[in-house]
C-alpha cells in the first residue's frame, strides 16, 4: 500500500485530480485560491475561538476580543496589499498590451 492513500485514491488519481484542476483553474490561479482558503480557514478559526472566549470580552461594545479586532486589522492589512499587488499587476499588464 501506498503511503499517499486516501480512502481508494492512490498516487495515480490524485496526479491526475490536481492535473484537472491545473488545467480548469490555471498555474497562476491556484496561488491566489490557497491564499483565499487560508484566509477563510483564520477567519473561521478565529470565529470558533470567540465563541470558546466569550469572557474575555474587553468591554469597547463591539462584542470583539483583542485577538479578533487585531485578526481583522491584519486581514485588511493583507487584503489592501494584495489589492495594490493586483492593481500593479493589471497596470504592468497594460502597459505591456500597449507596448
Amino acid at each position: 500500500m501506498s503511503s499517499l492513500l486516501i480512502g481508494d485514491l492512490g498516487t495515480p488519481e490524485l496526479l491526475i485530480i490536481l492535473v484537472i484542476v491545473v488545467l480548469v483553474f490555471g498555474a497562476s490561479k491556484l496561488p491566489e485560491l490557497a491564499r483565499g482558503s487560508g484566509r477563510a480557514l483564520r477567519i473561521f478559526k478565529a470565529e470558533t475561538k470567540g465563541l470558546n472566549d466569550d469572557d474575555d470580552l474587553t468591554g469597547t461594545g463591539d462584542g470583539k476580543t483583542a485577538s479578533q479586532r487585531e485578526l481583522e486589522a491584519r486581514q485588511a492589512s493583507e487584503r489592501e496589499a494584495f489589492e495594490a499587488q493586483q492593481a500593479a499587476e493589471r497596470e504592468a499588464a497594460r502597459r505591456d498590451d500597449t507596448a
